[in-house]
């Protein structure tokens, strides 16, 4: 940052600009090893924390847009980990659901993605992570608030 003038790197909104850039190129490429994409992990993730889900509930759940959710599904049914199958209650919208396969590539993810974390945030306490997140959870909070 020797080159970039002091007004910038002064500003929180130029750091987290240039670190979530960063952090963006280190999940891609840890998610990448296990090959998978970051639309992957949320829609999994999603899958397994709430239950099975139509298309348009993952995304709103995973803050995808609609042809966004149909390409990573039908990538995660090709490799088997999840189904899709037409809801009883309106044949117009597909349940995906989680198979074991899934649940198996998500513990992958989790792993590569807590490596990622780790590189990350490798300069930084443990304490200070903590503190870091709980600040950058409050912003995001306020801000999708309104």
């Amino acid at each position: 940052m020797e080159e970039t003038p002091a007004r910038l790197t002064a500003k929180p909104s130029w750091l987290l600009t240039q670190l979530a850039v960063h952090a963006h190129r280190l999940v891609s490429d840890g998610f990448g090893g296990v090959g998978a994409r970051g639309y992957h992990y949320r829609i999994l993730a999603a899958l397994d924390e709430f239950g099975a889900a139509s298309q348009a509930e993952l995304g709103r759940r995973c803050n995808m847009d609609r042809s966004d959710v149909v390409a990573a599904i039908n990538e995660l049914a090709e490799q088997g980990f999840v189904e899709r199958a037409p809801d009883p209650d309106d044949r117009r919208r597909n349940i995906v659901t989680l198979t074991k396969a899934g649940g198996r590539q998500l513990r992958r993810l989790d792993r590569a993605l807590g490596k990622v974390q780790d590189d990350l945030l490798q300069p930084l306490p443990a304490e200070d992570r903590q503190t870091l997140t709980r600040l950058l959870t409050q912003l995001l909070t306020h801000h999708q608030r309104g």
